[in-house]
């Protein structure tokens, strides 16, 4: 893609305050755009605007009223939106440490050549995450497009792009919840395309791999072992996910309508 492809173009970026939200806002400004990042952390969306010399705006993806506030905010402080983000997320922490004992016994196990021990994360599973993680992933996917389209149809254009995760092609194991929020935004995103490309609106997805950041909920064990499956040999860097969220937004993409790119290293292939 060539230099300052999204020049003049506003992009909104939803969980733009860190990890591979404030990679993407680096990337669009990099290439041009002018970048309002949304994050429920004030604070952290503050830090990222000054970083593009974007404006930031606190929102909440899970309450559609938040959602559409900020479209509104955004387009006070930059202009018309040309380029929506979802990428808000939060990872299974939670979760992660409930089942972090059994499935380390698995791979003991599994060295070994036979696993017995039940994981038991979704009998385990409380229904209070479960649906808090529907809510910021899928529900917050369905807030922010919504939004974007509105504005995006008044003008016949605008590129959304929708950031799900190889949990949702392939399914997590002991991660159920997110592997369901994941495959729904890829399900979501393949019908809202077609919808949304007669108003020349284009939506396609980003499905990274597993990414080193922060957040992510994961101890060294289970990033050396995903690291070991991974063809490449490595996590991917938030960067790279980034460039492929470039990309999506950008012209060079213009022929791409539903679309998945998942940029994984190998783990998982289609």
């Amino acid at each position: 893609m060539s230099g300052r492809a999204l020049e003049g173009r506003v992009a909104v970026v939803t969980g733009g305050g860190s990890g591979i939200g404030e990679a993407i806002c680096v990337r669009l400004e990099h290439d041009g755009a002018s970048v309002a990042v949304l994050d429920v952390a004030v604070k952290a969306a503050e830090l990222t605007a000054t970083l593009v010399g974007g404006a930031a705006v606190q929102a909440d993806v899970a309450d559609a009223a938040s959602v559409d506030a900020a479209l509104t905010a955004a387009e006070a402080a930059l202009g018309p939106v040309d380029i929506w983000v979802n990428n808000a997320g939060i990872a299974a922490v939670a979760n992660a440490a409930r089942i972090a004992d059994r499935l380390a016994q698995q791979e003991d196990e599994a060295g070994a050549g036979e696993v017995t021990t039940p994981l038991e994360a979704l009998v385990r599973l409380p229904d209070e995450e479960w649906r808090q993680m529907l809510a910021v992933h899928l529900d917050g996917t369905f807030y922010g497009t919504r939004a974007a389209a509105r504005s995006m149809a008044a003008r016949g254009a605008g590129a959304i792009v929708n950031i799900a995760s190889i949990c949702g092609l392939e399914g997590c194991v002991g991660h159920p919840h997110y592997s369901a929020a994941k495959a729904g935004i890829l399900g979501f995103t393949r019908a809202a395309a077609k919808e949304l490309i007669v108003q020349g609106i284009r939506v396609n997805a980003v499905a990274p791999g597993f990414v080193r950041t922060a957040s992510a909920a994961l101890d060294e064990r289970q990033r050396a072992a995903i690291a070991s499956r991974t063809p490449i040999g490595r996590h991917g860097r938030p960067e790279e996910v980034a460039a492929a969220v470039a990309f999506l937004a950008s012209d060079d993409a213009s022929f791409f309508v539903g679309e998945t790119v998942s940029p994984n290293g190998g783990i998982v292939t289609i």
